[in-house]
Formats: C-alpha cells, structure tokens, sequence
C-alpha cells in the first residue's frame, strides 16, 4: 500500500501546491499588473520555491493564462438559465444576471486581468490575453444561446447583436465597479442590464427584427 499512498499523497500535495501558486498570482497582479508580476514575486508571496513554479508552469505567460482559466471557469458556471420552476422569463433572466455578477464579485481576477491584457498591444501576444480573448467568445456563444432560446423569433444577426451589447456592457458595469471611489451594487447594476436587455430582445422579436 505504500507505493500507492504516496503516489496520492504526491498529487494531493501537488494539487494543493498549484492552488497556492495561483492564489498568490491573483494576488500579484491585482496589485502590480502583467509587468509587474514575476516568478520571483509569486515564490515569495507563495512560500515555494521558483523551481517548483516551472514545475507546474512554463513561464510567466502560462501562469497568467492559468489564473484566467480558474476563474473564467467559476464565472462560466454562473452563466446558465434557471429553470422555468424558478419563475417568467424576465425573472430567470435577471436571476442569472445576478449569479454571474456575483461570481465577479467573489472571483474577479478572470475579467480584470483578461481586460488588462485585452486592451494592452504587445509584439509578441501573452499567452494569457489569446486565453482571455478565448474565453470571452465562449461567453459570448453562452448568452447568445440564452437570447435565442428565449426569443427564437429573432434572426441569427440580432442575437449577435444583442449577445454582443449584453458582454459589452458587463464589461463596462465591471470596470466602473473597480475604478469607482466609492461602494458599487454590481449585482443590482448586472439586474437592470439584464432587464433592459430582455426589453430590447422582447421589443426586436415582436417588430420582427431591428
């Protein structure tokens, strides 16, 4: 039994040694930005030497890019439509808006770093902004499945459109939360994009398009 516990044990202890290193990294760049973090940075803010970093990551851009995959998958599992039990349409709508504001709220390194890198031009791309850049279209596919399933009288350009307006404007309910001096409600804010959303989709499928 020895060989097997400790093949465990060594996994768990990897495992456990990857969370820390991508805690730490969260941390990092919130307060330094992309430029601002390093391998050496996170080893001392993590407690584990840099070889045990490159162990689990190739470089910097890989350890980016991994930050953004754990929390974009958190926010992704908030993107999904309640089920009609839970009320109209309107209702599980502006319920999801909510789960997915809320999961900003408790993971936001996903958008902030992923925006960070997004609006920055390099010559030669981070690993981390093409990840984000990827995820993001997810996103976008998600909530335009959502639209259509709701409104299938609309054209496949109106969704695009619409599901295209619903993440801009997450974007910019986001970056107004982080900047703003004061405290921001995100969840009430992403509760009246939904609704205002939901009205325009519900205003386009009765007109028959735009």
């Amino acid at each position: 039994m020895t060989g097997p516990q400790t093949a465990r044990r060594k996994r768990a202890n990897g495992v456990e040694s990857r969370q820390r290193i991508l805690d730490a990294t969260v941390e990092i760049a919130g307060e330094r930005g992309y430029d601002g973090t390093s391998i050496a940075a996170v080893s001392a803010k993590c407690g584990l030497p840099a070889s045990s970093i490159y162990w689990h990551f190739k470089d910097k851009d890989d350890l980016i890019a991994a930050v953004i995959e754990r929390s974009f998958e958190t926010w992704l599992s908030a993107v999904e439509l309640p089920g009609e039990e839970v009320g109209t349409p309107l209702e599980r709508v502006t319920l999801m808006a909510a789960n997915v504001a809320r999961s900003l709220v408790a993971a936001p390194d996903f958008l902030r770093l992923g925006l960070m890198l997004a609006l920055e031009r390099r010559p030669t791309e981070p690993r981390g902004r093409a990840v984000f850049l990827q995820v993001r279209g997810i996103s976008h596919q998600r909530i335009a499945e959502v639209i259509a399933s709701l409104f299938p009288a609309l054209d496949e350009d109106d969704v695009h459109t619409l599901a295209t307006y619903a993440v801009a404007g997450a974007d910019g309910l986001f970056v107004h939360a982080e900047v703003s001096d004061g405290p921001v409600d995100l969840v009430a804010l992403f509760e009246l994009h939904a609704r205002l959303i939901y009205d325009a989709a519900d205003r386009m499928a009765a007109q028959g398009g735009r």
